[in-house]
């Protein structure tokens, strides 16, 4: 049996944060709702006020999506005055996207 040393626990903890934050974002894209608010926002950084328009939901729900997605780290904000402004993390994204096997791409 392996002898646990500080360093491995600490690359068991690294590993474990990076695959928890990896699930949280595949998690986050599980969503209809929140594909769609991606798709919009792969076009222009945008406000709440125009993601608004663009879906038929409940102002309370799309700040729950839009929480779930900056919670996985998937956007980023901006403050405005009153107003915030979504963006794509693209790096995120792109992360995500390395993270899915090679076999699975075929």
């Amino acid at each position: 049996m392996r002898e646990m040393t500080s360093r491995t626990i600490e690359s068991t903890e690294v590993e474990s944060t990076v695959a928890g934050t990896i699930a949280a974002g595949f998690a986050a894209l599980s969503d209809q709702v929140r594909l769609g608010i991606l798709e919009e926002l792969a076009k222009e950084e945008t406000c709440v006020c125009r993601l608004l328009e663009k879906f038929d939901i409940a102002p309370n729900l799309l700040s729950y999506h839009l929480r779930v997605l900056r919670d996985a780290g998937l956007v980023n904000t901006s403050r405005r005055g009153r107003w915030v402004d979504y963006s794509l993390n693209e790096e995120a994204l792109e992360a995500l996207r390395r993270s899915v096997p090679t076999a699975v791409k075929n």
